[in-house]
């Protein structure tokens, strides 16, 4: 087994930040309605970027930071994070955030906009409004250089009804506004009128939030590429690799592989689009969905000016076996104690490359599931995929 204690990532965030900067991945306790997380998976990811931080200070909630993920990380020869700012609820959350700004004069980068309520943007450390607009879906073209861009129009939420009784099935619907989205949750795949009426009622409820609405052709693709890059002053843009989105039929997110090819006009694609996102003053680590179709030709459908799931596995390449690498999340299906000890098992085969544990055994007077994130790696993709079966058994025992 490789010796990882001894490796290091091919880049780690604190590359990329100042000293001065402490960074979220939490969306904010304000819910919209294109982004409404559970509270624990929103407490879950608060520990998705603890190793690949390094230096940098990361606001994590006291559940991802227990004696589990300790036992996990020692495991394969890591030690516990210690440079983190805890916070255990909605309350000492925000505070935290407050108090870090207002009297310790930190930066924070967030990976999700919060309400001026909670911090005025003078106190992001990359620009709000940059941040924003890179992320607002109706503002694609302008990033790409109005180049890779399905068939698409954005209408105001008012026409919606009207605008789309002129398009033929299938499609797609997107909010178009600057509210934040995430695992496909704000994304409506419509093959059927049955689709569209679904879709229409989500519309139709988020009136109050939502100005306007992207109707997008449905590509027909042989891949869906999550293509990424880091940009700081210091280190310039580097491609930091290519993953391939596992989605389902209606494009909720379930995982990320490797890839061992990717077609070079993916990359320049996801290159051009980083130079332009630099241009407008983005710095740190973007992540950009592309399709690719049967005549080769590259669709931009989802921009991320932000880490992505996959970043980690990207960077925590040279730890791992050479050969497939499939990140994903799970969430207890039995007792927390039997979904630890099956996790730690398979940590200790060498082919389970733990990054997260949110420990539900740490509340008192709840009844929580567990949640674990990590990095599948091995030889191939079929062995992988014979030993995660065999994990979902031995998890599954009642």
């Amino acid at each position: 087994m490789t010796n990882r204690s001894s490796l290091s990532p091919k880049l780690t965030l604190s590359d990329l930040y100042d000293s001065n900067i402490v960074y979220t991945s939490r969306p904010s306790y304000i819910s919209n309605p294109w982004l409404e997380p559970e509270e624990h998976q929103s407490n879950f990811l608060t520990g998705r970027e603890l190793i690949i931080a390094n230096q940098l200070p990361v606001i994590v909630h006291e559940a991802s930071v227990t004696d589990k993920l300790k036992t996990l990380l020692e495991t394969i020869g890591k030690t516990m994070p210690t440079n983190v700012f805890k916070f255990k609820d909605q309350e000492s959350y925000e505070q935290l955030i407050k108090y870090l700004a207002h009297k310790e004069n930190k930066k924070i980068y967030f990976q999700y906009i919060h309400d001026e309520t909670i911090l005025n943007k003078s106190f992001y450390a990359l620009d709000k409004d940059i941040f924003s607009a890179l992320n607002n879906k109706a503002r694609i073209p302008e990033w790409t250089n109005y180049k890779y861009l399905p068939n698409r129009e954005v209408i105001d939420i008012q026409h919606f009804t009207d605008a789309v009784s002129k398009w033929n099935f299938p499609f797609v619907l997107k909010p178009g506004d600057d509210l934040p989205t995430a695992g496909g949750y704000g994304v409506m795949i419509c093959y059927n009128e049955h689709d569209l009426t679904k879709a229409t009622t989500r519309i139709m409820a988020a009136q109050e939030e939502t100005d306007s609405i992207i109707i997008e052709q449905k590509v027909e693709a042989i891949a869906n590429y999550c293509v990424q890059y880091a940009y700081s002053e210091q280190e310039g843009i580097r491609y930091i690799g290519t993953s391939e989105q596992l989605t389902g039929k209606y494009g909720h997110y379930k995982g990320n592989q490797n890839v061992q090819q990717v077609p070079e006009t993916v990359i320049e694609a996801g290159r051009e689009i980083m130079e332009i996102g630099v241009s407008k003053g983005y710095y740190g680590v973007a992540g950009f969905d592309l399709l690719l179709d049967k005549n080769g030709d590259v669709y931009a459908i989802d921009l991320n000016f932000r880490q992505n799931g996959s970043t980690s596995m990207l960077l925590l390449e040279p730890l791992l076996d050479k050969g497939y690498h499939k990140f994903y999340s799970y969430i207890s299906p039995v007792d927390n104690a039997h979904f630890f000890n099956t996790i730690l098992k398979y940590v200790n085969k060498g082919v389970l490359f733990p990054l997260s544990y949110y420990d539900g055994d740490w509340y008192d007077n709840e009844d929580v599931k567990s949640r674990f994130g990590c990095i599948w790696h091995g030889e191939s993709k079929a062995e992988i995929e014979a030993i995660e079966q065999q994990f979902l058994k031995e998890l599954d025992v009642n």
